[in-house]
């Protein structure tokens, strides 16, 4: 052990103290006794009062000892708080619970994963995707990815990007039900919806100028935009899902875009949310720091 400087010196008295003798405190020390005789004498050299009474059975602190150890281990405290503060600033470590939505989750979150454990190693990743709402501020995760508009809250959010919606049904829906026109026909269709509450009471439409907000029904809701996308592709009914999650079904033709002259073009920002402040831990900031690092501002990686 290395004795050397004050916190060393403390350290061995602190041994000292909790052993009640010197043969004892040496060997937790890995030291000889006269090594950790001559260390208590030093220290009651410098401050010139004794701080151990010795008799032949045993070691007791005297006043001055007692003052002398408490304020040791209240220093060798801060002291290990410190460092350990600075080793995780450099060096994350730790679990942290990340969740994200389900299909923004898969794209464009767990794609990131393998470099951003392999940058931080300490760090163990626990993610939780799912279009529901977790509750960060009662601890439920550390940083939620959601998009959407923000309710007042004391969550510190970071922007990474923003992402349109869009109205799709399959050809195959199409040619069975018929094309809507206008918002209105959608009443008469089949509108896939989410099974939670959401922001927005309705699917928002811009007509005439003004922006309204259409409530549709339908025969299924999901917990989650990646079921309403499969049951849309599968001809079940209309969805409106992110515009990010169904590009390659748009491009392929597995999906027709619908009523584009009537979409608002109301597109959501994605937040990473999470407790900030002083005490945030490192795994959190770098977690966060590099998603803004890789989305670039665009929502995707």
């Amino acid at each position: 052990m290395d004795v050397g400087g004050r916190s060393g010196e403390m350290t061995v008295f602190a041994v000292v103290a909790e052993q009640g003798s010197l043969s004892a405190a040496a060997r937790t020390l890995g030291l000889t006794p006269s090594a950790v005789s001559r260390i208590v004498a030093r220290i009651e050299a410098r401050l010139g009062v004794r701080l151990l009474v010795r008799t032949t059975r045993a070691l007791s602190l005297t006043v001055e000892g007692d003052a002398y150890l408490r304020a040791a281990r209240r220093i060798l405290t801060d002291l290990a708080e410190v460092e350990g503060a600075i080793a995780d600033q450099a060096s994350p470590r730790g679990r942290l619970r990340v969740t994200a939505s389900l299909a923004h989750g898969r794209l464009f979150v767990l794609p990131l994963l393998g470099d951003f454990t392999a940058r931080y190693p300490g760090i163990v990743v626990d993610l939780n995707l799912s279009d529901r709402i977790v509750d960060v501020l009662r601890g439920q995760a550390d940083v939620a990815i959601r998009f959407g508009q923000l309710a007042d809250s004391p969550l510190t959010a970071r922007k990474l990007g923003e992402t349109g919606r869009v109205v799709v049904a399959s050809p195959d829906y199409l040619a069975r039900h018929g094309v809507p026109r206008v918002p209105d026909d959608l009443l008469n269709h089949n509108c896939l919806s989410f099974s939670f509450r959401r922001a927005e009471p309705g699917w928002p439409f811009r007509q005439d100028g003004r922006d309204r907000a259409l409530a549709v029904t339908g025969t299924i809701e999901a917990n989650n935009g990646e079921s309403l996308t499969q049951l849309a592709r599968a001809g079940v009914g209309i969805a409106r899902v992110g515009r990010f999650a169904v590009e390659d079904d748009l491009a392929t033709g597995r999906l027709v875009p619908l009523l584009e002259a009537y979409n608002p073009q109301d597109h959501e920002p994605l937040h990473a949310l999470f407790v900030g402040g002083a005490t945030m831990p490192a795994r959190v900031r770098a977690f966060v720091d590099f998603l803004v690092e890789r989305m670039n501002g665009r929502g995707v990686a």
